[in-house]
């Protein structure tokens, strides 16, 4: 059924596509919320939440609007923000709904395709999240905030007005994400409202004076999916800009659940439509949609300066010598210095992993921040940014009894599917650990009740207790993950650990966050502060990702963007 509906799809891209273009949702996949997008000259450029994960605030770009590219993180280095992790303690906490802008030629870093050339952040003394800059004709700065808040800024003395209150919106819960466009004498308040879940909306406003008196639209909201059956759900907290001939686009948060909003593990992506806005009127959106059919998109252009990873390559990573960490893996909150080294000395080819005493749950009570995960956690991972993947990491089993090392399925800490390899001298385990927050069904306000840990321990063949193994992890469909162990130098030595929900990792601790996949190394609890009684590094080669299908709708694979 899966084909015969892709080849149909198939057709409607031929057939469309003489007159106009059609495009794939979500516009990058996997885990990528609250987007702030911009076109500069013949590229856009798109900024996303990474709340405590670091690097933070990836940067994205393209030239066509299909082949998203990282190109930097603006929080790329502890020093910009010493002790950031330490002092975030929600696991939904740290830098989110960032804001980018481009002002007279600037960006206000020199190059935002370098790390580097993002400086220290500057700090103003905002009264709530969620801001939006905006210059006006006369050179006035606007910081305009959830609430929705308003303070005139000055960007030389570092100065912000007292706070006003400047719109409430039409009456939906948690007013925020605002955005300030000036059009044909207009100015326009666009805002999200019904918080970011199934009620999740877009609507507008406008004035003649960029403090209001706002009138909002009749017709609002402009964008939403709410009390609809359509796939894509919590479609809001929107950003609108132009391309060269002046077509007007919106990039959106949502989520792939459809209405019952139960699987959905890569979290909130990001999500393209298209926006008629003629002169004078107001914006109409189109909704989003997984496959959609509008003007002519830009012309493909994968040209884009820098070594970064477009959203939907396949990892082909062999950690050689003189190598960094790839720029799209990620922690979760800035590691512990020395946790992870690539290629050390007499283990070329490896990304090396410190095991420290806190595992990947921690212990959430305790007054340690090397056990409870504020001080870094050792895991490391990339973004599940398609429906069905295959995944896989070669391993070399634990050298000491009291080591821990293995593969993760990583919502938050938690909330994580773990696939763990240890030993006791003698016999080699595999365990599969689901580690879950379950869901108080009997309240819509998605309470956690209590951690549950449900185990599986499977016995490996003794002559795999030295030999290189490779972990997996896969997609059979929608609905479920798959775990898999063999050794590295035989394939037909796999075997099938067993299978998982996506639902233990959609939403519940980490309803505004999404999967990470990767590897760990703990001692769980041994040892001395941050450092193991017993130091045995673990060694991981040959990182493989690779996407095999998208899902557009509940059940339909769609054509590969490429």
């Amino acid at each position: 059924m899966v084909k015969l509906k892709m080849l149909a799809w198939t057709c409607l891209l031929h057939l469309a596509g003489a007159q106009n273009s059609t495009y794939i949702n979500p516009m990058i996949s996997g885990w990528a919320s609250d987007p702030s997008c911009i076109r500069v000259d013949e590229t856009f450029f798109c900024a996303l939440s990474t709340f405590i994960a670091f690097p933070g605030l990836p940067i994205y770009a393209s030239n066509d609007l299909v082949s998203w590219k990282l190109i930097s993180h603006a929080w790329n280095h502890d020093s910009q923000l010493p002790g950031f992790g330490l002092q975030t303690t929600n696991q939904q906490g740290g830098m989110y709904a960032p804001n980018l802008r481009h002002h007279e030629g600037v960006f206000h870093t020199t190059d935002p395709f370098e790390n580097a050339a993002w400086s220290d952040p500057v700090i103003y003394n905002s009264s709530s999240i969620d801001p939006d800059m905006f210059w006006d004709d006369d050179g006035k700065v606007y910081l305009t905030s959830a609430g929705i808040i308003q303070q005139e800024i000055d960007l030389e003395t570092e100065n912000v007005t007292e706070p006003v209150n400047i719109w409430n919106g039409t009456g939906g819960a948690s007013p925020e994400g605002p955005h300030i466009y000036k059009k044909d004498g207009f100015y326009y308040l666009m805002i999200a409202e019904g918080g970011t879940e199934l009620g999740h909306s877009v609507t507008i406003a406008r004035s003649m004076n960029v403090s209001g008196p706002w009138e909002s639209y009749e017709k609002n909201p402009v964008l939403s999916n709410a009390n609809t059956t359509e796939y894509f759900q919590t479609v809001g907290h929107a950003d609108l800009f132009q391309d060269k001939n002046g077509k007007w686009w919106a990039a959106a948060l949502s989520t792939r659940s459809g209405p019952e909003w139960k699987i959905y593990p890569m979290g909130r992506e990001s999500a393209l439509t298209a926006v008629t806005w003629d002169e004078g009127e107001w914006p109409v959106f189109s909704n989003v949609s997984g496959i959609e059919n509008v003007w002519p998109l830009p012309p493909s252009n994968l040209s884009i300066p820098g070594p970064g990873a477009f959203n939907d390559d396949p990892d082909i990573i062999d950690f050689a010598p003189n190598t960094s960490i790839p720029s799209h893996f990620y922690f979760w909150r800035h590691p512990a210095p020395g946790t992870f080294t690539v290629s050390p000395a007499g283990h070329p080819n490896t990304l090396t992993i410190t095991p420290q005493p806190v595992n990947l749950t921690g212990i959430a009570t305790s007054n340690s921040t090397a056990l409870n995960g504020q001080a870094g956690i050792p895991f490391i991972g990339r973004r599940q940014t398609s429906t069905l993947f295959t995944f896989s990491v070669d391993l070399l089993p634990p050298a000491l009894p009291s080591i821990e090392t293995g593969l993760s399925v990583f919502l938050t800490q938690q909330d994580h599917l773990d696939l763990a390899i240890s030993h006791n001298n003698e016999s080699l385990t595999a365990t599969l650990r689901l580690y879950a927050t379950p869901v108080d069904t009997t309240s819509n306000l998605n309470k956690y009740t209590e951690y549950q840990t449900l185990a599986t321990t499977h016995a490996l063949p003794p002559p795999w207790r030295d030999e290189k193994l490779r972990l997996g992890i896969w997609t059979p469909n929608a609905t479920h993950y798959g775990f898999t162990a063999a050794l590295a130098e035989d394939s037909n030595s796999r075997v099938i650990l067993g299978y998982a929900e996506a639902e233990r990792v959609s939403g519940r601790s980490g309803r505004f966050t999404g999967v990470l996949l990767g590897a760990y190394a703990t001692c769980n609890g041994a040892g001395n502060g941050s450092r193991c009684g017993e130091q045995g590094d673990a060694y991981s080669s040959r990182w493989r990702y690779e996407d095999v299908a998208q899902y557009v709708a509940d059940g339909v694979v769609g054509p590969p963007k490429k």
